[in-house]
């Protein structure tokens, strides 16, 4: 692995900024410095933490950052949940930002359990 753009991890939370910056285009324009610079702030955060902590030169510190994702990732199922109550996402788009956000949630799951692994290995 060269980069952290080679990890799945990484590719699917660029995905999912990619589709939740599409569904706040729709959002009502007031919201712009609340709820929509909240989500996009908080989807942006996983991506960024995932290259950062893929550049650490320590497991553990790379592990902190994956685990610090985890934690963003439920944040921002808690946020989408409000926003569906608040009528800014119609059911069909919640289901499919759910899945995403579920996949990204097993798929850091695994990354964290191999680098807790291979730490295991190096000690």
């Amino acid at each position: 692995m060269k980069t952290h753009k080679d990890l799945d991890v990484w590719k699917k939370s660029i995905a999912l900024v990619t589709a939740l910056y599409q569904l706040t285009k729709s959002f009502p324009k007031d919201e712009i410095y609340g709820l929509i610079q909240q989500l996009r702030r908080s989807a942006v955060f996983i991506p960024s933490n995932i290259a950062e902590g893929h550049g650490r030169f320590h497991f553990q510190e790379n592990i902190q950052f994956c685990r610090q994702d985890r934690g963003s990732l439920c944040e921002l199922q808690d946020y989408i949940t409000t926003y569906n109550d608040l009528n800014f996402i119609n059911n069909h788009f919640l289901q499919e930002l759910d899945s995403k956000m579920n996949k990204a949630i097993k798929i850091l799951d695994g990354y964290i359990r191999f680098l807790t692994e291979q730490k295991d290995d190096n000690n």
